[in-house]
């Protein structure tokens, strides 16, 4: 294998840590996926998942102290991110549960009234173009964070603070149309 990471040269490129983050990663990679799903992470975010442990793991590779527990070490982390991740998710659920009312025993004017409103949320967001609708589902509709859909979508974090800003007062607008209609 060759002279061992510590021993490297000062002037070369590659880091003691990025070694061991690449022979971890090699080893335990599939485990780590493997144990996110475990956890409770959906599959579609497992991928996500794993680059929060091993962005955790690149930070601390150099405390690690290897005593046969790396498993162990790498389960702890991503128990971590397994929670943070359905931290995340119940905050979604609790913001879309607020968006409904009472679904236990809605009435036939309440099933009228959600109808509509989703025919307006629906039109509104196919008259937004791409970049925009993006940003305002993701923000309003998933309840992800602003610099979480920038990261996302690859775009400037003032950009999306930009578009976000102008869907919603489009989307305060087509309320205020909708509203106008109803009432008159």
């Amino acid at each position: 294998m060759g002279e061992p990471a510590a021993r490297r040269d000062e002037n070369s490129e590659v880091s003691p840590s990025d070694d061991q983050l690449r022979e971890v990663f090699a080893q335990h990679g599939d485990f780590v996926w493997r144990s996110l799903r475990r956890l409770g992470v959906q599959e579609a975010d497992a991928d996500d998942a794993l680059q929060e442990v091993f962005l955790v793991v690149y930070r601390r590779i150099s405390e690690y102290q290897d005593r046969g527990l790396i498993r162990a070490w790498l389960f702890t982390i991503a128990r971590q991110v397994a929670s943070h991740y359905h931290r995340g998710a119940a905050r979604t659920e609790h913001r879309h549960r607020a968006l409904v009312v009472d679904a236990t025993s809605p009435d036939l004017e309440e099933l009228v009234a959600r109808r509509e409103a989703e025919q307006v949320v629906r039109s509104f967001l196919e008259e937004l173009d791409e970049p925009q609708r993006l940003v305002f589902f993701l923000s309003d509709v998933e309840g992800m964070s602003a610099p979480e859909i920038a990261a996302a979508l690859g775009a400037n974090l003032n950009t999306v603070y930009g578009r976000l800003r102008l869907a919603r007062k489009r989307f305060e607008r087509a309320v205020e149309r909708h509203t106008g209609k109803s009432s008159r």
